[in-house]
């Protein structure tokens, strides 16, 4: 196993200091900004999605392209989702669009012109194929609040889903012959819903299985839109301090620190860079490099961009903020862009989001709380 410490994972013979925020690059690319752009923010990492790079552009295309990093110009850490989660979320919302069996995952999106099988084998070989760094196994994701039948039936297809996985992830390794310096990380997915014998079932299986790290399956939140403080707490209670675990879906900024002081490591979300594009910008009430100062009490705020105050305001979007948007941009100029439509805005706000989120990363790495 790649070494980890409390407060770094080292991958592909790379320290990486926790926590770490990846923001989505679903499609292959965070919208709106450049690689350039995600390494001026401090972005070590991004999120990728199987489920949907299979579509578009296809395997075949990514292939021919050199793979995720070639053909993104990211050369930065590269963690790919399996897409469990996007494939259930397809076949909740309409049940004549897929289904999910011992076998895999069968879907057919809107506008497709064919099926598409997602197995553990598949998923597996298509995250070798594309080049990941950290590839992350199929499990079969459910709600929260979904009848305790059904958490049973996702906890034993998410074993078997993942012994298969693992299976075919040495088979790979032996194949290629990629050493162990060099190799990809594999992580593994609790479910369990909100019962803790389930998640434990499904926790110890898979540390018998072997992984080198461990994702937090199924919707974080509950209905209050609430973080599930006591599941996450659990399941880093039933997983070796050793191993890192990624609390999958979690990125609003209040939420990431409340899970690195609860043992997490890794964290993805959409939400900043969804916000940025939406005016939403995210902004620090109080700013220090002081270890453990201003993120007490009321931390974060957010600036809408479209409010008429901000017409004529001269200022930046944040007075503690470094970014290229911060240093060269007014509230004014932005939602000036804004209004009037401009792809520009995309660009700048995007920049602004991420960097409020690395330096929020950087500011809880100096905590050391957990």
């Amino acid at each position: 196993m790649n070494a980890m410490t409390e407060h770094t994972i080292t991958i592909k013979g790379k320290a990486y200091r926790l926590p770490l925020y990846l923001p989505d690059a679903t499609f292959g690319v965070v919208r709106g900004v450049t690689p350039q752009d995600l390494h001026a923010c401090g972005i070590e990492a991004v999120v990728m999605n199987t489920y949907h790079l299979m579509q578009k552009p296809g395997s075949s295309t990514i292939s021919s392209l050199g793979g995720l990093h070639k053909m993104s110009g990211w050369d930065g850490l590269i963690v790919t989702d399996s897409g469990g989660f996007q494939a259930y979320s397809l076949i909740r919302q309409n049940p004549k669009m897929g289904s999910i069996t011992e076998k895999g995952i069968s879907f057919k999106p809107e506008g497709a012109q064919r099926n598409f099988l997602l197995t553990p084998e598949k998923c597996i070989q298509l995250q070798f194929a594309y080049g990941s760094d950290v590839i992350i196994t199929l499990d079969d994701c459910t709600h929260v609040d979904d009848q305790h039948s059904e958490q049973v039936k996702s906890v034993q297809r998410t074993i078997a889903w993942a012994q298969r996985c693992r299976k075919e992830y040495d088979r790979l390794l032996e194949e290629k012959q990629i050493s162990r310096e060099d190799r990809p990380l594999l992580f593994g997915v609790v479910q369990g819903g909100r019962d803790l014998a389930l998640r434990r079932q499904c926790a110890e299986a898979l540390l018998e299985t072997g992984f080198d790290g461990f994702g937090y399956g199924g919707w974080p939140l509950d209905a209050e839109s609430n973080l599930l403080t006591d599941i996450l707490a659990y399941l880093r209670e039933l997983i070796p301090a050793q191993y890192p675990l990624h609390a999958l879906g979690v990125g609003h900024p209040e939420n990431v620190l409340k899970g690195y002081q609860l043992g997490y490591g890794i964290f993805d979300c959409a939400m900043p860079t969804r916000d940025a594009r939406h005016g939403r910008l995210f902004t620090f009430t109080q700013f220090s490099d002081a270890p453990g100062h201003g993120l007490t009490g009321k931390w974060l705020q957010y600036l809408y961009i479209q409010d008429d105050k901000h017409i004529k305001d001269s200022q930046p979007i944040s007075p503690h903020c470094d970014c290229y948007t911060c240093q060269q941009f007014s509230r004014g100029y932005l939602r000036h862009l804004f209004k009037m439509n401009e792809l520009t805005f995309y660009r700048l706000a995007t920049i602004h989001n991420l960097r409020f989120m690395t330096q929020l990363t950087d500011r809880i790495a100096r905590l050391n709380v957990h």
